[in-house]
């Protein structure tokens, strides 16, 4: 089966004596057995088939053997990190997720070592990962909030010359634009919040990987841990998967045509999106993405940043990304206000700059609000 036709059809099973279309949900929290069985389902903090249809699924559309589901993607990354031991290093992309920088700051309370860097030249992966113990390559791609694009192939090489495996944070790019896995990736690392489920109505995060023993650690560490997601939470990031990119493909569209509004105006600076020319790893997002995404970021040249955000009349001010709604906000002010204004400044997250997530609307609509709230900054 083809991508499209794998998000309606994959994981789904016959539901004997009903023939369910869509599969019922299973709510039970335990399973009635005799002391002596060794069933398949135990208990729902172990087992559930609607979260099991929902990792099918999920490791269905990047050709891997697992994926584990977890309540967040903050529980999905947590994972990861969960499984480096004291003296171990993780090297990350230096422009990521805020919340990513926090996780770090808890593994090194633990002994591990983190290091940031630029990973988006060779010279600058060779120089990174040349440390004693690196364990884990951390590369989030497009980054958060500049849109850097690092080559995941390049890295994945690099990574595993030194026995070091390599995680992408494809939570961006969702695998409907990007797969991992095929570039050499070890593990797909999504916030299924975003745009898997697309409809800012769910909390989840997902593993994709293809090794047993990383599905045996991530499992083992799921139960032990309890950041399980609940069965109408997998349904809700089930349904989503459907129209996948039906939304993306709308997205995108709106998403190119913001970038063009925006780059006309005499109070727009930098317009940093990978699908275009001048973007400096425009080659790499063209060989690695199908297409380039629908967030955009830019440079506001036209007063203090919140007072423009007061200006939107369609984008909602609001956090995260990927959604049916189209969404603005200002790193600075709101998702990377917990690093430090010095790591904000060093890593060119200053505070005339604005994020935008391109959301399912007619993009005439979209280009219109723009262009009132920019005409009065002019």
């Amino acid at each position: 089966m083809r991508f499209d036709t794998r998000l309606v059809h994959g994981g789904r099973r016959a539901t004997p004596g009903t023939g369910d279309v869509v599969p019922p949900i299973h709510l039970s929290t335990t399973y009635e057995r005799r002391a002596q069985d060794d069933l398949r389902y135990f208990y729902g903090r172990g087992e559930n088939p609607t979260r099991e249809q929902l990792e099918e699924c999920l490791a269905d559309l990047e050709g891997a053997r697992f994926a584990t589901v977890l309540s967040s993607g903050q529980a999905a990354a947590a994972t990861v990190l969960a499984q480096l031991r004291p003296g171990q290093c993780v090297v990350s992309t230096d422009d990521v997720y805020s919340g990513t920088d926090a996780l770090f700051e808890l593994a090194a309370r633990q002994g591990v070592r983190v290091r940031y860097a630029d990973l988006t030249t060779p010279e600058g992966i060779d120089s990174a990962l040349d440390v004693p113990g690196v364990a884990l390559v951390w590369v989030e791609t497009p980054t958060n909030p500049l849109l850097s694009v690092v080559d995941i192939a390049e890295v994945a090489g690099r990574a595993h010359e030194r026995g070091a495996r390599l995680v992408v944070d494809n939570t961006f790019a969702s695998p409907a634009l990007q797969r991992p896995l095929d570039l050499g990736a070890d593990v797909s690392l999504y916030s299924t919040t975003k745009s898997i489920a697309g409809h800012a109505d769910v909390l989840g995060g997902a593993l994709v990987y293809r090794d047993e023993e990383l599905h045996a650690a991530y499992r083992s560490y799921r139960t032990a841990a309890g950041n399980v997601p609940g069965a109408l939470d997998c349904f809700l990031v089930r349904r989503g998967l459907h129209t996948l990119s039906l939304r993306v493909s709308r997205q995108v569209a709106n998403a190119w045509a913001l970038v063009e509004r925006l780059r006309a105006s005499p109070v727009v600076g930098r317009v940093h999106y990978p699908g275009l020319a001048e973007h400096p790893q425009h080659a790499v997002a063209k060989a690695q993405m199908t297409e380039p995404g629908s967030m955009v970021s830019f440079e506001y040249l036209g007063g203090p940043a919140a007072r423009l955000l007061d200006r939107f009349a369609l984008f909602s001010c609001g956090v995260s990304l990927g959604g049916v709604h189209s969404l603005v906000e200002c790193p600075a002010l709101m998702t990377h206000r917990p690093v430090p204004a010095e790591v904000r400044a060093r890593r060119g997250i200053g505070d005339a700059l604005i994020r935008l997530s391109a959301g399912i609307e007619d993009g005439r609509d979209l280009v219109e609000d723009v262009s009132r709230a920019l005409a009065d900054g002019i």
